[in-house]
């Protein structure tokens, strides 16, 4: 294996954070507040958008014509450092890792920085390969998937995924990627790894490296 493709949110850090919350009620007030759409329908909507383009985002870009940077740069507009401490653990267990290491996410590049800069990780990563890469389509489409193994030059077979996402590990199961699930989530037979923390990825590389 040559290189590790690590999601982000509630994978280098534990959910417990509640980080993503903020984002949600950013995402609330985007659609009520830019959008106008009523508070009341808000829930229906954004449950019928990730169930169909795996994304709010995508929704309203096709139905309601938002602009999807101003639609970023709104909702990853919150304050990062409020839930989020550097985690020296963690920058030593990565650092450890002899493998290539990008971040591949769903969310911005901007965002991204943040999280890893509070993380005290802003130097680990070669790459961010954020929301953008496949013109906004988001995992678990393959679309994105593929647009990173063309910028990274590597066949699936050559790479991890880290995740704490289960349907983001069956694409990447699907393309021929090695997988670990990040979390306490029943284990699928597209996991080849689960591991409760990020910091114990070293223990779930001897899966491949022995």
């Amino acid at each position: 294996m040559d290189i590790l493709l690590f999601d982000l949110d509630n994978t280098l850090y534990s959910s417990e954070r509640e980080l993503f919350p903020l984002i949600d009620e950013r995402i609330n007030r985007y659609m009520n507040e830019v959008v106008g759409i009523p508070m009341t329908e808000v829930n229906t909507l954004r449950r019928s958008y990730w169930q169909r383009y795996g994304v709010t985002m995508q929704g309203l870009m096709r139905h309601h014509g938002v602009d999807p940077e101003d639609y970023l740069a709104y909702v990853h507009d919150i304050d990062v450092s409020s839930r989020l401490h550097a985690d020296p653990e963690l920058r030593d267990a990565l650092s450890a890792v002899t493998l290539r290491k990008v971040e591949f996410t769903n969310s911005s590049r901007d965002h991204s920085e943040r999280v890893l800069d509070a993380l005290g990780l802003s130097n680990l990563f070669e790459e961010i390969f954020d929301i953008r890469v496949a013109n906004y389509i988001p995992k678990p489409g393959t679309a994105p998937y593929h647009a990173v193994l063309e910028r990274i030059n590597l066949p699936a077979s050559r790479c991890i995924m880290v995740e704490d996402s289960p349907e983001n590990l069956r694409t990447a199961k699907d393309l021929g990627m090695g997988t670990i699930l990040v979390g306490s989530l029943p284990d699928t037979p597209h996991i080849d790894v689960q591991i409760p923390v990020a910091g114990d990825i070293s223990s779930a590389l001897s899966h491949w490296i022995g």
